[in-house]
Parts: C-alpha cells; sequence; structure tokens
C-alpha cells in the first residue's frame, strides 16, 4: 500500500502545465499553438521549477547552516567578492547592493560584527567613510559549505557547448526582460490592490491586442 506521502505525489497536479493553469487562456493566447508544443514549452517551465526548488533548498540550508537571514547571506557574499577582487567594500555600496536603507544597512552590520562574522576598518583613502571586511574564519566556512554547493552550477554550464551556452543565455536573459516589474501599475508603492488588479487586467489586454494586430 503507498503512503501518504506516495499518495500526494501520485495526486499532485502539474503545476506548470499551462492549461492546467490558465485553461481559458486568460493569461497566455495559445490560440494556433501545437499542443505537442503547449507540452514542450510546460516541460521547460517545469525544468524551471525544479532549479527553483533547488536553489531554495540550497538557500534554507546555508541560512540554517550559518545562522542568518538571507540579507546577512547576501551582504558575506558581496564582501567575499570585493576581497576576491580586490575592491574595498563600504556601508553605501553594501546598501545599494542590497537595495536598503543606511539605517536598516547599519543595523545589519551591527548584527555581524556582533557575530563575528564582519570587521569595520577606516576607509583606506576615505576619512569620512568605512572599510567593511569579511572575517577569514567566517569566510572560510562559508566557501568550502554553501560555496562549494553554489560552484556546482559552474560544472552544468560547462557542460553545454559554446552554441549551447548562448541559447541558454538569451533564453534566460529574454526571461528576464520579460518578468522585469518595470512601470507595472499593479507593482508601484502605495498602489491599492484593486487597482492593481484593474491595472494588470488593462495591461494584459493592450498586449494580446497588440500582438493580434501584429503581422506573421
Amino acid at each position: 500500500m503507498a503512503t501518504l506521502d506516495e499518495q500526494a505525489t501520485q495526486k499532485a497536479p502539474n503545476l506548470y502545465d499551462v492549461n492546467a493553469s490558465d485553461p481559458q487562456s486568460e493569461l497566455v493566447d495559445r490560440a494556433g499553438m501545437d499542443p505537442a508544443e503547449v507540452r514542450h514549452i510546460g516541460d521547460v517551465m517545469a525544468a524551471l521549477g525544479r532549479l527553483r526548488s533547488a536553489e531554495n533548498e540550497l538557500s534554507d540550508a546555508s541560512l540554517k547552516y550559518m545562522q542568518l537571514n538571507q540579507s546577512d547571506m547576501r551582504a558575506l557574499h558581496y564582501l567575499i567578492v570585493s576581497a576576491n577582487t580586490q575592491q574595498t567594500a563600504t556601508p553605501g555600496a553594501i546598501a545599494a547592493h542590497l537595495k536598503i536603507s543606511t539605517a536598516s544597512t547599519t543595523k545589519l552590520l551591527d548584527r555581524l560584527e556582533k557575530a563575528g562574522h564582519i570587521i569595520r576598518q577606516p576607509h583606506p583613502s576615505d576619512r569620512r567613510a568605512l572599510a567593511i571586511s569579511i572575517t577569514a574564519k567566517t569566510k572560510q566556512a562559508a566557501m568550502e559549505t554553501v560555496g562549494r554547493q553554489h560552484a556546482k552550477r559552474f560544472q552544468a554550464a560547462a557542460r553545454l557547448t559554446p552554441a549551447e551556452r548562448d541559447v541558454v543565455i538569451r533564453f534566460l536573459d529574454d526571461m528576464s526582460a520579460e518578468l522585469a516589474l518595470g512601470d507595472v501599475a499593479w507593482a508601484q508603492p502605495g498602489a491599492h490592490p484593486a487597482q492593481r488588479a484593474a491595472a494588470a487586467k488593462a495591461q494584459d489586454a493592450g498586449s494580446t491586442d497588440a500582438r493580434r494586430r501584429t503581422p506573421s
């Protein structure tokens, strides 16, 4: 008899099947597309989903291992790269990288310094600024665990041919552009949920009309 976990897996719907998530073609206009092509695109979406799951699992494990939050880990990664490239990291540069306020950056650095992960020192050329560096112990711990696991992605890319890598780069850049919020109305600060929904619907309708007017 199948276990509850096995039964749940067997009954789980394909979350990346566009026919299941958008049966009325309200989100994606599939008119005229070959069903096999639609399924194949679904396979691509499912592969991306597996990648996200693997990345999330690794991220969760790294946070637990290092006993830090996501912003802390991103800051430490920035400091490792800065050290490796002989760049002086400042609180302002860290704030810009994390896209957080000066006050939030100060709290983050206070937390990391108290835990023994970073060192604050006078800036070598700017008396008004501080230089932030990661401690040798924390850098070694991050590199030998989380960093080593992340580095395995390089091997996957190395197994591709140059032409295949160009296709992957073009695809990922194209998808990033499609997902970018930019001036999307519903995502702007202060937008009411109802206003956001109406703006999204209007924008999608405009995009659909534009595609239909585009000659094939």
